[in-house]
């Protein structure tokens, strides 16, 4: 198979998605290629979409993409259709709301089969805002031109169709996958602080609920925090951390290596109000890495009930961050079942596999 994937930012986990998906169709003998965004990115962007070349017969291709829906989104649409046409795929896998976009209308253009996979994207808006009237009005409309769906959990399928509607046409739920080489340990640094975060710096990843549950543990025990990560509300964390009395008790390293950032302390948590499927809860849980987590999204599809806590809930999320800090035995414990589970059923060859499965179903029909 010749196979395109378009999407837009060549950062994060859907990136990673992506990287491991051509990976993976590269060594089962697929000639793969890329179509991104040229404006984001910075120099991370360019070091990975480099780390990801040999996996590209088809090549890397970079054209500008907008975040926001915009005229640039006429010229993007345009030149992801020629790009198409020059290398000739059989099938586009489109990936989040822009690649959605343009990978789809070229696909049908062109008389191509192709599959979307929203990655959360449009999903996290509601009908009742005006934000979300447009960007689920579009979804609804594209859903009526794409070949099939792919959904990397079931929370995602079950949002899709609710807010979008799935209706009869082909899909699957394939969650993402890990190496094998992703399940080796890692050792905590002497100096690790408690309690460690690794995410965006926005309100959406629930940082300043962690902080408050923060400065509610302190009342009871003293408490170390390491937040990795930057982000567009760094500035106002900080002053809320400082704001709470925590300047002495958190650190703010800025953004590190998930492998790096593990080092750096003894329990992962992730306050998210809204997520999707995140990596990071399989590379902690491969790594042997403690976490707790809020029940949102589809961190529930690979974490216990002992893992998970309310979402927005800084008192719930402090209770559960002193039981789990005075009981080290149960964390290790807590661990290693994750582990265990991450490993039997998160694979990256399951993953690719589950995939390829799904173009060879469309394709044939």
């Amino acid at each position: 198979m010749r196979i395109l994937h378009v999407f837009r930012t060549p950062v994060g986990g859907l990136f990673r998605h992506v990287r491991d998906l051509a990976r993976g169709q590269q060594a089962a003998g697929h000639d793969v290629g890329i179509l991104c965004d040229s404006t984001t990115g910075g120099e991370t962007a360019t070091r990975l979409l480099a780390s990801v070349e040999t996996y590209c017969s088809l090549g890397v291709k970079r054209i500008p993409i907008s975040r926001l829906p915009g005229f640039g989104d006429l010229s993007a649409a345009r030149l992801t259709r020629t790009h198409a046409a020059a290398i000739g795929p059989h099938i586009i896998h489109c990936h989040g709301a822009k690649g959605g976009l343009y990978g789809r209308i070229a696909a049908r253009r062109l008389g191509i089969v192709s599959v979307y996979t929203p990655h959360g994207g449009s999903l996290h808006y509601r009908w009742g805002s005006p934000a979300g009237a447009i960007f689920l009005s579009a979804e609804r409309l594209l859903a009526r031109i794409g070949s099939g769906l792919h959904f990397v959990c079931r929370f995602e399928h079950d949002s899709f169709d609710r807010l979008i509607g799935i209706g009869g046409k082909p899909n699957a739920v394939i969650h993402n996958g890990l190496w094998p080489e992703e399940f080796a340990g890692v050792a905590i640094e002497p100096d690790a602080a408690d309690v460690l975060f690794i995410g965006d710096m926005r309100l959406l990843k629930g940082v300043d609920v962690l902080l408050r549950a923060l400065a509610l543990c302190k009342k009871e025990r003293p408490v170390t925090a390491c937040l990795v990560g930057d982000g567009p509300d760094l500035d106002r964390f900080k002053a809320l951390n400082a704001e709470l009395g925590l300047a002495g008790a958190v650190r703010f390293p800025g953004r590190l290596s998930a492998t790096e950032a593990f080092r750096r302390g003894h329990l992962l948590v992730m306050p998210s109000l809204a997520e999707s499927f995140p990596y990071v809860v399989l590379e902690a849980g491969a790594a042997g890495v403690p976490m707790i987590a809020s029940n949102v999204g589809g961190i529930p599809e690979v974490l216990g009930a002992d893992q998970l806590v309310p979402p927005g809930n800084a008192e719930a999320l402090a209770a559960r961050l002193t039981s789990c800090l005075d009981n080290p035995s149960g964390l290790a414990s807590s661990a290693a079942a994750a582990r265990d589970r991450i490993r039997q059923d998160f694979g990256a060859a399951q993953m690719v596999e589950g995939v390829l499965a799904l173009y060879r179903l469309l394709l044939a029909g």
